[in-house]
């Protein structure tokens, strides 16, 4: 099982060591941070996150509950109270040798379950690369919907990468919660 936890300072260095490289740092965060990761950079970002009272961005690590060890990252931001809704964002499974075990389902899971019943969403969104072919099965699976595509949104390189988005509104999650 996957529980999420407050992302904090002393959660720095892990996730520095998972981002080593320059593409993986621009499919996790896009346009956000400068690689490398930094210490600077990250202060910046948990910044005024997790604040029940003020509700602007949840920043959480995935840590498997029997292990105690941090598998992951996951963060729920851009969130308006006047539409009820927010965007995750940030998803990453750490070691590549945890992947495809389910943890990118339990922790976008766990986070729907904040969004939706914690903070009374009415929906979530996120969007994802068109390559990233792992990453869409698992936002299927926990029962987003493909919502459309943005075309060579991102340069990187000398290409450029399509984004789909998607999207679960908060009946769609009720109704996978009866079944």
């Amino acid at each position: 099982m996957i529980i999420l936890e407050p992302f904090r300072s002393d959660d720095f260095a892990q996730l520095m060591e998972w981002v080593d490289d320059e593409r993986l740092m621009k499919e996790w965060s896009g346009s956000m941070f400068s690689f490398p990761l930094t210490e600077a950079g990250l202060s910046w970002y948990i910044e005024g996150s997790n604040d029940v009272n003020d509700p602007n961005v949840f920043i959480y690590k995935a840590v498997d509950s029997k292990t105690g060890v941090t598998v992951g990252h996951i963060s729920l931001g851009g969130i308006s109270e006047r539409d009820r809704a927010g965007r995750i964002t940030r998803v990453l499974v750490g070691n590549t040798t945890e992947r495809r075990r389910g943890i990118c389902q339990a922790m976008v899971k766990a986070m729907l379950h904040l969004g939706f019943e914690d903070l009374k969403l009415h929906r979530i969104s996120l969007g994802v690369y068109d390559f990233n072919h792992a990453a869409i099965n698992c936002y299927l699976k926990c029962g987003f919907q493909e919502e459309g595509r943005m075309r060579d949104v991102v340069r990187h390189g000398d290409g450029y990468w399509t984004l789909i988005e998607m999207g679960m509104l908060e009946d769609e999650w009720r109704a996978l919660q009866v079944r």
